[in-house]
């Protein structure tokens, strides 16, 4: 072994230490938390990512001050990839395995169950100003939600998305849906990021001196893809329409991403805040939605497109939102803490959205209550400190209503339904065995010729929907 591998190894070894140290020493309030998760943001859209024909500066400022994951996973949709980020834990634990209840005027439906501790939680417990602007979608009854669940602030919306000027949502005969707590709020023609984006800086500015979490949970640029005009400037000779569209209401997430990492500069604030950056599943080919009723409560006509535009990027990965290919569930993440974590480094091992909880915790220098549910995320503490750190998501599970998938190495099962199964078995038609290292990863279907590594993905499985409860049906 050379002079530099010694040096190297040592720095490694060391970091996890220095990480330590900092966090008892250098400064006897704990970091601020803020969490940036967009949605419907696609699995290599940002410029850090690949995306050239993208404009975000500060998204890849993170990158730069941080570390970025090459191989970070949340879910295929918005409900399930909340409650696993706000809980640390698979979310059929907590009731959420379909979609929650979206008016919260309407009849009772799913709703995440208050047993589950948020983060939100864990760190009020600590002296910590906790607020959420923006998009709740865990379940939008008034005896549940974000105040009930740790958030001292909320504003938003309390299911899965609105228009952004008039504030419905739009599906079906459409809903009012925004909301400060249970209070309706009436702000007609005003553009709802830059609503909660200026409650965020309000937000900053009241507790610059004390530690607060931040939660914001965009909701873009998830369809409608409205922006205003001046950020479709710059894509005007753009060919590609679909793209052009999507570009334009990115280019106006990574704006109020922005303003916010503006405010912390300019309240020297920076280097005592943890930030993290995630997508909360892969982009939306949901091109086809327009109302489809007379006298729509948001007052659209019939016939009024919101849908998205298909426009995200996956390069070689196949898939997208609603999907458990890589293209819906592996998406952009980044988390920045500077002077104590890595700065402009790559991480390839595969994290989940489920770490971000017990890492925070880690580097809050906060011990998990022994009386709070168990985990199923692992802190990133060693990932953070080398390259070549073993990932501790050796086998990661997926499920969505009936649907799940299940990823040990370079295999991933998706399937339907829980069933039952030996070698020379027929296997369900919707079953596929499907490897990452193939040249094209994803589009040949091995469950025919690899029965040894599906027995040994779907055993993995079984033993997981016991564990959570999911029944598959």
């Amino acid at each position: 072994m050379t002079y530099l591998d010694n040096k190297f190894r040592t720095m490694r070894l060391l970091i996890p230490a220095f990480i330590s140290l900092t966090l008892s020493c250098a400064s006897a309030r704990k970091p601020n938390v803020i969490i940036f998760f967009t949605d419907d943001q696609g699995t290599l859209d940002a410029g850090c990512y690949g995306s050239s024909d993208l404009i975000t500066p500060n998204i890849d400022k993170l990158a730069k001050t941080g570390l970025r994951f090459t191989q970070a996973y949340a879910h295929t949709v918005c409900c399930p990839a909340r409650a696993a980020l706000l809980t640390g834990r698979h979310p059929q634990r907590s009731g959420v395995n379909r979609w929650t209840q979206g008016d919260m005027k309407g009849a009772k439906g799913i709703n995440m169950a208050l047993e589950e501790v948020t983060i939100a939680e864990s760190l009020k417990q600590n002296g910590y100003r906790t607020a959420l602007f923006g998009k709740w979608h865990l379940g939008a009854h008034r005896d549940f939600g974000p105040k009930k669940q740790g958030f001292d602030e909320f504003f938003g919306l309390r299911d899965g998305f609105i228009d952004n000027y008039n504030h419905y949502f739009l599906h079906g005969q459409g809903f009012h849906d925004l909301y400060e707590g249970t209070t309706s709020v009436k702000a007609d023609g005003q553009y709802f990021p830059e609503l909660m984006t200026r409650r965020s800086l309000s937000f900053i500015e009241e507790n610059k001196d004390r530690p607060f979490f931040l939660y914001l949970p965009f909701n873009i640029p998830h369809y409608p893809e409205q922006a205003p005009k001046k950020f479709a400037a710059p894509f005007q000779d753009m060919k590609d329409p679909a793209r052009k569209s999507y570009a334009t209401i990115m280019h106006a997430t990574d704006h109020y991403i922005g303003k916010v990492l503006s405010k912390l500069e300019s309240l020297n604030l920076r280097q005592n805040s943890i930030i993290i950056f995630m997508s909360d599943n892969g982009h939306s080919e949901e091109t086809g939605n327009r109302i489809r009723v007379d006298n729509h409560k948001s007052g659209h006509p019939k016939g009024h497109f919101y849908g998205a535009s298909g426009g995200g990027y996956t390069g070689k990965w196949k898939g997208n939102k609603g999907n458990f290919l890589e293209g819906g569930i592996r998406v952009p993440a980044i988390i920045s803490y500077p002077g104590v974590l890595p700065a402009d480094q790559t991480r390839n091992q595969p994290i989940t959205i489920m770490d971000w909880f017990p890492t925070i915790l880690e580097l809050c220098a906060i011990k998990s209550n022994p009386e709070n549910p168990e985990l199923d995320g692992f802190s990133l503490s060693k990932v953070f400190a080398s390259e070549d750190a073993k990932t501790p998501n050796q086998v990661m599970h997926w499920g969505w209503f009936s649907n799940w998938a299940v990823r040990i190495g370079e295999w991933k099962l998706i399937s339907r339904g829980n069933w039952d199964w030996s070698p020379g078995d027929p296997l369900p038609k919707s079953t596929q065995l499907v490897s990452l290292n193939d040249p094209a990863p994803e589009r040949e279907n091995h469950a025919a010729a690899r029965a040894d590594v599906l027995l040994r993905l779907k055993k993995a499985h079984d033993h997981w929907a016991q564990q959570v409860g999911f029944s598959g049906k």
